[in-house]
């Protein structure tokens, strides 16, 4: 069976952006499976779209957006 053709996509963020990854990606983690940080940005990206696809959380995300911490370098 073919492996599925993915995207790539380089983003840099901070340290304290990958400490939180680290840290989302050890608490799903489970004995039987490891998480990994790039499956926690996948899950992100989809609750996201989702929530906004529903009309939720627009706002908040655009207040989170606005912020310093944010932004593009």
């Amino acid at each position: 069976m073919p492996k599925k053709e993915r995207k790539r996509l380089q983003v840099v963020i901070s340290d304290e952006q990958d400490a939180l990854l680290t840290r989302t990606a050890y608490e799903l983690s489970s004995p039987e499976r490891l998480i990994s940080k790039s499956e926690v940005v996948r899950l992100a990206i989809e609750k996201i779209a989702r929530e906004l696809g529903e009309g939720e959380n627009l706002e908040q995300y655009r207040s989170i957006l606005d912020t310093d911490e944010l932004t593009d370098d």
